[in-house]
């Protein structure tokens, strides 16, 4: 079996959680994660801290601005984009602060270059998805930005083994050339795999780290991450349906990052470790594999963010899923 860069009976987050305060997320995250803590992300805050304008923030000499309520390619920098920058930089100081001395495995998110190509507009409209060429200078430009966040983090957290998870749940739809234009009368064209796993590709060789591609929609394309040579895969446990290819990416040396608690409050309900983890061992015996092998090759996840869920819940989930962890460890 490969080895991992985090330890048995992993458990993070996916990313996102709820509020504005980012001293607060931060301290929730080293509490109750402390094997595989993340670098939380607060949308409430509002533009630059969504998934694509802070992502966007990433972009080396790719400027942009919010233009009628989305993000598009500017001419040059602005105060969109310096808003941006403000809130990263607020995020990876309160790190450097709360993460002082800490040692072990710590991840970072970024959108990944097929959700951003659908979801970044080009100056004269439309989305860069329609450009080949402005995919590929989007891809060179987001894997520059990515290696010097990376670089960053490490010299902030020197103890630190970075971990980079890219957010695509624009993939599959950008393989099936299904990504709506401007107009909703028709929809870009479909993206073959090969050349979809090419451009992750080049992001996840530019930054020399360990990276996870994290997919919550239906039909994770699984050959697809797999040819990008990422180390592992997310995603929603509840979505997935087809099991064979999931068998095989495990058997070829997949991590899986299994987002097996629910990420919706339900009143009166708390969330419980034992379902957690007993969600991932069933799908792991379904799929055939010893049980030994479990612990070492799993993490466990809420299902996807947790923006929208109240902040209790969220803090009671994130520790369910630590839990979780322990108890799948115990094999």
């Amino acid at each position: 079996m490969p080895e991992f860069p985090w330890g048995a009976g992993a458990a993070t987050g996916i990313g996102s959680l709820p509020g504005t305060d980012i001293a607060e997320a931060q301290r929730i995250v080293l509490g109750e994660l402390p094997g595989l803590p993340h670098l939380p992300e607060l949308p409430e805050r509002g533009p630059g801290a969504d998934m694509i304008g802070r992502t966007a923030g990433f972009l080396v000499e790719l400027p942009v601005q919010v233009y009628a309520g989305r993000w598009q390619i500017a001419s040059r920098p602005g105060t969109d984009l310096r808003r941006t920058a403000d809130l990263l930089e607020r995020d990876l100081d309160q790190l450097t602060e709360q993460a002082d001395g800490y040692s072990g495995p710590l991840k970072i998110q970024a959108a990944g270059p097929w959700t951003l190509a659908a979801n970044l507009d080009l100056p004269i409209g439309g989305r860069m998805l329609r450009d080949p060429g402005a995919v590929r200078d989007l891809t060179a430009s987001l894997a520059e930005g990515l290696r010097r966040h990376v670089a960053d983090v490490r010299k902030r957290v020197p103890g630190a083994t970075v971990l980079l998870q890219l957010d695509e749940p624009s993939l599959p739809t950008v393989l099936a050339g299904q990504v709506p234009t401007e107009s909703g009368l028709s929809a870009y064209r479909k993206v073959d795999g090969p050349d979809a796993a090419s451009r992750l590709r080049t992001v996840v060789e530019a930054v020399d780290t360990p990276v996870i591609v994290h997919c919550c929609a239906p039909e994770v394309p699984l050959q697809v991450i797999r040819d990008a040579r990422a180390a592992a895969v997310a995603f929603d446990l509840s979505l997935f349906k087809d099991l064979d290819p999931l068998g095989e990416a495990i058997e070829a040396g997949l991590g899986i990052f299994a987002g097996a608690a629910p990420t919706r409050a339900v009143a009166g309900r708390r969330p419980e470790s034992k379902q957690i983890a007993d969600r991932v061992r069933t799908l792991w015996q379904r799929l055939g594999f010893p049980a030994a092998r479990l612990p070492g090759q799993v993490v466990i996840t809420p299902a996807c963010g947790l923006a929208g869920a109240p902040m209790g819940y969220a803090r009671a989930l994130l520790k369910a899923c630590a839990e979780a962890g322990r108890r799948i460890a115990e094999v």
